[in-house]
Protein backbone atom coordinates (compact mmCIF):
# COMPACT_ATOMS: atom_id res chain seq x y z
CA UNK A 1 0.00 0.00 0.00
CA UNK A 2 1.57 3.15 -1.06
CA UNK A 3 0.43 7.00 -0.76
CA UNK A 4 -1.09 7.54 -3.58
CA UNK A 5 -3.11 4.04 -3.17
CA UNK A 6 -4.60 5.60 0.06
CA UNK A 7 -5.10 8.96 -1.71
CA UNK A 8 -6.71 7.00 -4.38
CA UNK A 9 -9.18 4.79 -1.61
CA UNK A 10 -10.03 8.22 -0.12
CA UNK A 11 -10.86 10.24 -3.24
CA UNK A 12 -12.81 6.76 -4.52
CA UNK A 13 -14.99 7.03 -1.31
CA UNK A 14 -15.47 10.13 -1.43
CA UNK A 15 -17.21 11.00 -4.72
CA UNK A 16 -18.08 7.28 -5.56
CA UNK A 17 -18.48 5.69 -2.18
CA UNK A 18 -21.66 5.54 0.62
CA UNK A 19 -19.53 8.09 2.15
CA UNK A 20 -20.82 10.94 -0.82
CA UNK A 21 -23.74 12.03 0.78
CA UNK A 22 -22.63 12.81 4.52
CA UNK A 23 -21.65 15.97 4.91
CA UNK A 24 -18.42 16.78 6.30
CA UNK A 25 -18.52 20.33 8.02
CA UNK A 26 -16.00 22.67 6.59
CA UNK A 27 -12.83 23.53 8.50
CA UNK A 28 -13.50 26.68 10.99
CA UNK A 29 -11.89 30.23 9.26
CA UNK A 30 -9.93 30.54 12.79
CA UNK A 31 -8.37 27.02 12.60
CA UNK A 32 -7.76 27.54 8.04
CA UNK A 33 -5.86 31.29 9.23
CA UNK A 34 -3.94 28.85 12.41
CA UNK A 35 -2.51 26.00 10.12
CA UNK A 36 -1.84 28.75 7.29
CA UNK A 37 0.52 30.70 10.15
CA UNK A 38 1.81 27.29 11.96
CA UNK A 39 2.96 26.07 7.88
CA UNK A 40 5.06 29.33 7.94
CA UNK A 41 9.08 28.78 8.13
CA UNK A 42 8.66 31.38 11.27
CA UNK A 43 5.49 31.46 12.62
CA UNK A 44 4.28 34.93 14.08
CA UNK A 45 3.48 34.95 17.96
CA UNK A 46 1.47 38.16 17.44
CA UNK A 47 -0.52 36.51 14.90
CA UNK A 48 -1.36 32.89 16.95
CA UNK A 49 -2.15 35.76 19.75
CA UNK A 50 -4.43 37.38 17.51
CA UNK A 51 -6.61 34.09 16.48
CA UNK A 52 -6.39 33.15 20.03
CA UNK A 53 -8.21 36.67 20.70
CA UNK A 54 -10.58 36.55 18.52
CA UNK A 55 -12.90 34.52 20.04
CA UNK A 56 -13.95 35.17 24.04
CA UNK A 57 -14.49 32.10 25.22
CA UNK A 58 -11.38 29.84 22.89
CA UNK A 59 -8.92 33.17 24.47
CA UNK A 60 -10.23 31.34 28.11
CA UNK A 61 -9.58 28.30 27.15
CA UNK A 62 -6.30 29.08 26.29
CA UNK A 63 -5.44 31.00 29.68
CA UNK A 64 -7.05 28.05 31.91
CA UNK A 65 -4.62 25.82 30.27
CA UNK A 66 -1.59 27.63 30.73
CA UNK A 67 -2.67 28.17 34.14
CA UNK A 68 -3.53 24.41 34.77
CA UNK A 69 -1.58 22.54 37.35
CA UNK A 70 -0.15 20.32 34.27
CA UNK A 71 2.24 23.10 33.28
CA UNK A 72 3.21 24.38 36.81
CA UNK A 73 4.19 27.79 36.02
CA UNK A 74 6.01 30.01 38.70
CA UNK A 75 3.75 32.81 37.55
CA UNK A 76 0.09 32.55 35.69
CA UNK A 77 -0.43 33.69 32.38
CA UNK A 78 -2.82 37.31 32.68
CA UNK A 79 -3.12 37.38 28.95
CA UNK A 80 -3.52 35.65 25.71
CA UNK A 81 0.02 36.59 24.69
CA UNK A 82 1.38 35.53 27.92
CA UNK A 83 -0.30 32.18 27.56
CA UNK A 84 0.74 31.71 23.92
CA UNK A 85 4.69 32.41 25.04
CA UNK A 86 4.35 29.91 28.51
CA UNK A 87 2.90 27.17 26.12
CA UNK A 88 5.38 27.96 23.07
CA UNK A 89 3.45 28.19 19.62
CA UNK A 90 3.38 24.52 19.17
CA UNK A 91 1.65 23.73 22.19
CA UNK A 92 -0.93 26.64 21.79
CA UNK A 93 -1.49 26.03 18.14
CA UNK A 94 -2.60 22.22 19.56
CA UNK A 95 -5.11 24.01 22.35
CA UNK A 96 -6.45 26.28 20.22
CA UNK A 97 -7.21 23.29 16.90
CA UNK A 98 -8.68 21.10 19.55
CA UNK A 99 -10.78 23.71 20.82
CA UNK A 100 -11.69 24.74 17.19
CA UNK A 101 -12.55 21.24 16.37
CA UNK A 102 -14.71 20.52 18.97
CA UNK A 103 -16.94 23.42 18.53
CA UNK A 104 -17.17 22.71 14.74
CA UNK A 105 -18.25 19.49 15.06
CA UNK A 106 -20.87 18.72 17.96
CA UNK A 107 -22.15 15.62 19.44
CA UNK A 108 -25.13 14.72 20.69
CA UNK A 109 -25.29 10.95 21.72
CA UNK A 110 -24.92 8.94 25.59
CA UNK A 111 -22.52 6.55 23.48
CA UNK A 112 -19.81 8.86 23.28
CA UNK A 113 -20.90 11.51 25.65
CA UNK A 114 -17.17 12.11 27.14
CA UNK A 115 -15.83 11.68 23.19
CA UNK A 116 -13.89 15.10 23.10
CA UNK A 117 -12.04 14.35 26.54
CA UNK A 118 -10.97 10.63 25.59
CA UNK A 119 -9.57 12.27 22.33
CA UNK A 120 -7.70 15.12 23.70
CA UNK A 121 -6.10 12.41 26.23
CA UNK A 122 -5.61 10.38 23.13
CA UNK A 123 -3.90 13.79 21.97
CA UNK A 124 -1.67 14.43 24.97
CA UNK A 125 -0.63 10.70 25.35
CA UNK A 126 0.70 10.72 21.92
CA UNK A 127 2.30 14.37 22.20
CA UNK A 128 4.09 12.55 25.22
CA UNK A 129 5.02 9.28 24.00
CA UNK A 130 6.16 11.01 21.02
CA UNK A 131 8.38 13.27 22.90
CA UNK A 132 10.16 9.88 24.43
CA UNK A 133 10.84 8.87 20.71
CA UNK A 134 13.60 9.99 18.39
CA UNK A 135 12.46 12.02 15.40
CA UNK A 136 8.84 11.96 16.13
CA UNK A 137 7.28 15.38 15.60
CA UNK A 138 5.00 15.24 18.80
CA UNK A 139 2.71 18.26 17.16
CA UNK A 140 1.86 16.17 14.28
CA UNK A 141 0.94 13.23 17.08
CA UNK A 142 -0.75 15.32 18.92
CA UNK A 143 -2.94 16.80 16.47
CA UNK A 144 -3.31 12.85 14.95
CA UNK A 145 -4.50 11.79 18.47
CA UNK A 146 -6.81 14.66 18.67
CA UNK A 147 -8.60 13.47 14.91
CA UNK A 148 -8.05 9.70 15.51
CA UNK A 149 -12.08 9.21 15.88
CA UNK A 150 -13.32 12.10 14.53
CA UNK A 151 -15.44 9.97 11.78
CA UNK A 152 -17.04 8.90 14.33
CA UNK A 153 -19.16 11.78 15.24
CA UNK A 154 -19.51 12.82 11.25
CA UNK A 155 -20.67 9.25 10.77
CA UNK A 156 -23.82 9.88 13.89
CA UNK A 157 -24.53 13.17 11.94
CA UNK A 158 -25.16 11.87 8.99
CA UNK A 159 -25.48 8.01 8.71
CA UNK A 160 -29.06 6.60 9.52
CA UNK A 161 -28.82 3.61 11.92
CA UNK A 162 -25.15 4.16 13.05
CA UNK A 163 -25.89 4.75 16.27
CA UNK A 164 -26.91 1.06 16.68
CA UNK A 165 -23.79 0.04 14.39
CA UNK A 166 -21.65 2.08 16.89
CA UNK A 167 -23.21 0.22 20.05
CA UNK A 168 -22.73 -3.04 18.37
CA UNK A 169 -18.91 -2.13 17.58
CA UNK A 170 -18.12 -1.06 20.99
CA UNK A 171 -19.83 -4.32 22.26
CA UNK A 172 -18.41 -7.39 20.43
CA UNK A 173 -15.31 -8.80 21.10
CA UNK A 174 -15.55 -11.37 18.03
CA UNK A 175 -14.57 -9.12 15.23
CA UNK A 176 -12.97 -5.57 15.04
CA UNK A 177 -14.86 -2.19 15.21
CA UNK A 178 -14.06 -1.35 11.76
CA UNK A 179 -15.73 -4.33 10.28
CA UNK A 180 -18.83 -4.06 12.01
CA UNK A 181 -19.19 -0.72 10.34
CA UNK A 182 -18.43 -2.00 6.69
CA UNK A 183 -20.47 -5.01 7.50
CA UNK A 184 -23.42 -2.38 8.05
CA UNK A 185 -22.68 0.59 6.24
CA UNK A 186 -19.55 -0.23 4.04
CA UNK A 187 -17.67 2.28 5.28
CA UNK A 188 -16.10 2.96 8.38
CA UNK A 189 -14.85 6.16 10.93
CA UNK A 190 -11.26 5.48 9.56
CA UNK A 191 -12.30 6.89 6.36
CA UNK A 192 -14.36 8.94 7.13
CA UNK A 193 -11.72 10.25 9.83
CA UNK A 194 -8.82 10.33 7.08
CA UNK A 195 -11.31 12.54 4.71
CA UNK A 196 -12.33 14.66 7.14
CA UNK A 197 -8.42 15.29 7.90
CA UNK A 198 -7.78 15.55 4.50
CA UNK A 199 -10.65 18.40 3.86
CA UNK A 200 -9.22 20.37 6.47
CA UNK A 201 -6.03 20.10 4.60
CA UNK A 202 -4.56 18.35 7.58
CA UNK A 203 -0.75 17.33 7.05
CA UNK A 204 -0.89 14.08 4.47
CA UNK A 205 0.36 12.25 7.13
CA UNK A 206 -2.50 12.71 9.79
CA UNK A 207 -4.94 11.68 7.15
CA UNK A 208 -3.30 8.55 6.12
CA UNK A 209 -2.30 7.57 9.82
CA UNK A 210 -6.02 7.72 10.58
CA UNK A 211 -7.03 5.44 7.47
CA UNK A 212 -4.78 3.00 8.83
CA UNK A 213 -4.88 3.16 13.01
CA UNK A 214 -6.94 -0.11 12.83
CA UNK A 215 -5.30 -1.99 10.06
CA UNK A 216 -2.24 -3.40 12.04
CA UNK A 217 -0.34 -5.62 9.47
CA UNK A 218 1.12 -1.81 7.71
CA UNK A 219 3.64 -2.56 10.59
CA UNK A 220 5.51 -4.60 8.67
CA UNK A 221 4.43 -2.92 5.13
CA UNK A 222 7.63 -1.22 4.14
CA UNK A 223 5.48 0.83 1.25
CA UNK A 224 3.85 2.60 3.80
CA UNK A 225 5.98 5.48 4.96
CA UNK A 226 7.72 5.26 8.57
CA UNK A 227 5.73 8.45 9.85
CA UNK A 228 2.72 6.93 9.21
CA UNK A 229 3.69 3.85 11.04
CA UNK A 230 4.88 5.13 13.61
CA UNK A 231 2.01 7.32 14.65
CA UNK A 232 -0.37 3.96 14.27
CA UNK A 233 1.86 2.41 16.74
CA UNK A 234 2.05 5.31 19.21
CA UNK A 235 -2.44 6.00 18.85
CA UNK A 236 -2.75 2.04 19.86
CA UNK A 237 -0.03 2.58 23.14
CA UNK A 238 -1.79 6.10 23.54
CA UNK A 239 -5.44 4.49 23.02
CA UNK A 240 -4.34 1.69 25.86
CA UNK A 241 -3.07 3.94 28.12
CA UNK A 242 -6.28 6.06 28.05
CA UNK A 243 -8.63 2.93 28.43
CA UNK A 244 -6.63 2.07 31.45
CA UNK A 245 -7.11 5.59 32.60
CA UNK A 246 -10.85 5.47 32.06
CA UNK A 247 -11.30 2.21 32.85
CA UNK A 248 -12.41 0.30 30.54
CA UNK A 249 -11.59 -3.33 29.83
CA UNK A 250 -8.68 -4.50 27.79
CA UNK A 251 -9.44 -3.84 24.27
CA UNK A 252 -9.21 -6.61 21.23
CA UNK A 253 -6.89 -4.74 19.50
CA UNK A 254 -4.53 -3.92 22.50
CA UNK A 255 -4.56 -8.14 23.18
CA UNK A 256 -4.15 -8.77 19.24
CA UNK A 257 -1.37 -6.41 18.60
CA UNK A 258 -0.08 -4.63 21.35
CA UNK A 259 3.03 -6.66 21.55
CA UNK A 260 4.00 -5.52 17.66
CA UNK A 261 3.01 -1.93 17.88
CA UNK A 262 5.74 -1.77 21.07
CA UNK A 263 8.27 -3.72 19.14
CA UNK A 264 7.94 -1.46 16.02
CA UNK A 265 8.62 1.83 18.47
CA UNK A 266 11.43 -0.60 20.00
CA UNK A 267 9.94 0.18 23.74
CA UNK A 268 8.97 -3.03 26.40
CA UNK A 269 6.52 -3.24 28.72
CA UNK A 270 8.52 -1.31 31.61
CA UNK A 271 8.23 2.04 30.00
CA UNK A 272 4.44 1.68 29.36
CA UNK A 273 4.16 1.81 32.83
CA UNK A 274 6.45 4.32 33.80
CA UNK A 275 4.29 6.02 31.18
CA UNK A 276 0.75 5.19 33.07
CA UNK A 277 2.21 7.14 36.03
CA UNK A 278 3.54 10.14 34.48
CA UNK A 279 0.29 10.55 32.34
CA UNK A 280 -1.81 10.09 35.11
CA UNK A 281 -1.91 13.63 36.35
CA UNK A 282 -2.13 14.71 32.56
CA UNK A 283 -5.52 12.77 32.10
CA UNK A 284 -6.81 14.45 35.35
CA UNK A 285 -6.40 17.49 34.29
CA UNK A 286 -8.16 17.25 31.07
CA UNK A 287 -11.54 19.51 32.33
CA UNK A 288 -13.16 20.70 28.74
CA UNK A 289 -15.41 23.70 28.72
Amino acid sequence: MKVADIDGELERARTEGPVRDIVIPPCPELLTALHKEMRRADPDPAEVTRIAGSDVAMAAALLRIANSPYYARARPANTVAEAVAMLGMGQAAAVLTGFLTRHAIRINSPLVEHFWETSTRRSLAMAYIARQLYGVDAEVAQTCGLFMHVGIPILLQGVRGYAGTLAEALARQDRGFTETENTVHRTDHAVVGAIVARTWHLPPVIAHAIRLHHDFTVLRVASVAPDVRTLVAIAAVAEHLVADFEGIRTQREWERYGASCLNYLQIGIAEVDAWVDALHPVFESVVLA
